[in-house]
């Protein structure tokens, strides 16, 4: 029984402790020459995007692994160097950081009859070779792929994600729109705006922007898990006062309030982005209408003159070892029982493939856990029964965010 884990990024190294613990043997293959991920600013696995100035933006409490605290050095917040070095101890302390092999990519994963046939090379000799497995945990992340965007006309001058931001170098003096409002785009503008001429934040309907702190705690720890037995409609009134009492009404920084209520999509936490607004260091805009040269115009027929245009747009799900007949992830949808598991392909794990409220790594560690014990023997309930949990889980999903 050996178990292949694709790629040692934060919940890559997670998969390996724990099937260290249950004494599960294992391959970890990561592209890069260490572990980390998306963390590890200018990884050489070409996936990161780490910026300079990146902060996490849930508290050290609620992003750090249960049985490894973050240092109490550490910010309430800390500094994308402060998680890289924290995933370095964390992989020293359990031992594992020696048992994954680095410089190496995952061609190909076939099922094989009850197995998995899985094709790596060796990224410094081209070599490649194949290799069965029990089961294998997909851990490579889905914040690598960037999705862009398609508008009418042509543009002359600089388009690029945000996923390859690093810092402001080259836009001191410059007109710069940046697309998308999420925690990505909202960054992006504040630290822009410190350099730049003119900083337009666009959007198709704006976002609920939540501070980092509210009354002087971390917003994140006002979240406990019982909040999910509260009925919704209580939740949203309780969160609305939070927030009331936290920043007031953001239309009073010039932050349109979007059509949708609160909680009903993932909100946006900065804690500048509403006063740089109500300096008139950002300027909101609504969403792209078409490019023409050096201007762009928006849907409520706005033009401004832009030097560079950043897309914040997010990010595509990609497997590319898997065949497209295996998973298909269209529309960002992959269809799985509990977040992990594939009801017609047995052995196959996705770690970590959830875009929660809060931080992913904590509840990656608990799919990890679970993914153990049914390797070393645990039942799933039929096909049947875990495509109905999966069409029970969408329609709750769809209910509530837009």
């Amino acid at each position: 029984m050996k178990v292949c884990i694709i790629g040692a990024g934060s919940s890559g190294i997670v998969a390996a402790k724990t099937l260290k613990q249950h004494n599960i043997p294992f391959d970890c293959f990561e592209m890069g020459s260490d572990i980390g991920g998306n963390w590890r600013i200018n990884n050489d696995n070409g996936r990161a995007s780490a910026y300079d100035g990146l902060h996490i933006d849930t508290s050290k409490e609620k992003m750090a692994f249960s049985d490894f605290p973050m240092s109490a050095d550490y910010p309430n917040y800390p500094h994308h160097s402060h998680i890289i070095e924290y995933f370095e101890q964390y992989t020293e302390h359990f031992g594992i950081r020696d048992q994954i092999t680095y410089r190496t990519k995952v061609l190909n994963v076939a099922p094989n009859g009850d197995a998995w046939d899985v094709t790596v090379e060796d990224l410094a000799t081209h070599a490649q070779r194949t290799e069965t497995y029990t089961a294998v945990m997909v851990c490579n992340g889905h914040h690598w792929n960037p999705r862009w965007p398609t508008f009418d006309g042509e543009f002359d001058g600089e388009i690029q994600h945000s996923h390859y931001y690093r810092n402001t170098e080259g836009l001191r003096g410059k007109n710069v729109l940046v697309l998308g409002v999420g925690n990505s785009g909202t960054d992006l503008a504040c630290e822009i705006a410190q350099v730049a001429d003119n900083t337009y934040l666009a959007s198709r309907r704006s976002t609920w922007v939540i501070p980092r702190y509210i009354l002087g705690r971390p917003t994140d720890k006002w979240v406990r898990p019982w909040n999910r037995f509260i009925p919704f409609k209580l939740q949203q009134f309780l969160y609305w006062i939070l927030l009331t009492l936290g920043v007031g009404n953001q239309e009073n920084y010039g932050v349109p309030k979007p059509p949708t209520e609160l909680l009903r999509e993932h909100p946006t936490m900065s804690a500048d982005m509403l006063t740089k607004v109500a300096l008139g260091e950002i300027e909101m805009v609504p969403n792209i209408a078409k490019l023409d040269g050096k201007q762009v115009e928006f849907v409520d027929g706005k033009r401004v003159d832009v030097d560079m245009i950043w897309y914040a747009t997010g990010y595509k799900i990609t497997f590319p070892f898997l065949d497209q007949h295996l998973i298909d992830p269209q529309n960002n949808n992959v269809a799985l029982y509990h977040k992990v598991v594939h009801p017609d392909l047995n052995g196959l794990y996705f770690i970590g493939l959830i875009q929660p409220l809060g931080a992913i790594m904590p509840l990656a560690e608990k799919q990890c856990e679970w993914v153990a014990k049914l390797i070393q023997g645990g039942k799933l309930p039929s096909k049947a029964q875990m495509q109905q949990q999966i069409d029970k889980d969408q329609a709750a999903i769809e209910k509530r965010y837009m």
